[in-house]
């Protein structure tokens, strides 16, 4: 089965019966309840962040990458189509952190639900359990993950773009959340991340083009790594699957602001 980074609704509908494939659905326990695409199963979101301090939105260690992956029945073979209730974060972040664990054979719904049920399809409220794989996993892609050291010398030498997803009013320090100061990182460059969606119901990206003509605009250099962050790593989910959309190298600070913003040496 060969699908695309991002899909849409129909192209899901036509291989919906593949035994390679698994549906990952990470909105709140209520919306999966309430309703989800036949065949996906559930996926707690907090289980993307370590949960570890000082800061625990960093990826899980490879231990507990290990226990999520295999608890949803993933394989090497899977191929993995993710959606959520939230516009999109969660549902990249999981694909970022798939993409760590060198796993490639994942898709972004486009549109989510919405669109599933927009395209007239049929959705469930009953629960489905995977059977767990024994599959096991490592950080194999380590260059996927930004931390502070390597962004304050990709920003020195001029090898990094760095996208800042956050609001504007948290990218210009006027509102702080959970740190010990406000701002952005040196060099940064402001697109919120809703900016990358056509609109908000369903929530569709905009075309490859379109946000690749928003990047530039913005200040961001397609021609380097570019690093994208926000506060805890969620939104920034987000444009980490449109910044590869749009045919750039991403990066992701899955630290964010919540560590940069309460170290007192950055």
């Amino acid at each position: 089965m060969d699908l695309p980074l991002v899909i849409d609704a129909v192209e899901l509908s036509k291989v919906l019966d593949d035994p390679n494939l698994i549906i990952v659905d990470l909105s709140s326990l209520d919306h999966y309840q309430a309703g989800h695409i036949p065949g996906a199963i559930h996926l707690d979101a907090s289980r993307l962040q370590s949960g570890q301090a000082p800061v625990p939105n960093k990826i899980p260690n490879e231990r507990q990458l290990s226990e999520l992956l295999s608890d949803c029945g993933i394989t090497k073979e899977t191929h993995v189509v993710a959606y959520d209730d939230q516009k999109g974060p969660l549902a990249g972040r999981f694909i970022w952190t798939l993409h760590c664990c060198g796993l490639t054979k994942a898709s972004f719904l486009n549109g989510h639900l919405e669109a599933w049920k927009l395209a007239g399809f049929s959705y469930e409220q009953t629960p489905n359990q995977p059977e767990p794989s024994s599959l096991t996993v490592s950080i194999e892609r380590p260059e996927l993950i930004a931390a502070p050291e390597g962004i304050i010398k990709g920003v020195q030498e001029g090898a990094v773009s760095i996208w800042d997803a956050r609001t504007q009013a948290e990218f210009a320090g006027e509102k702080v959340v959970n740190a010990d100061h406000g701002g952005h990182l040196p060099g940064a460059r402001w697109l919120e991340w809703t900016d990358t969606l056509a609109h908000d119901t369903p929530a569709l990206l905009l075309s490859p083009d379109v946000i690749r003509d928003q990047m530039q605009q913005a200040g961001l250099d397609l021609d380097k790594p570019i690093v994208t962050h926000c506060q805890t790593h969620r939104r920034s989910g987000l444009t980490y699957i449109a910044g590869l959309y749009a045919g750039a190298t991403m990066q992701c600070y899955d630290g964010s602001w919540f560590e940069w913003g309460n170290r007192s040496d950055l």
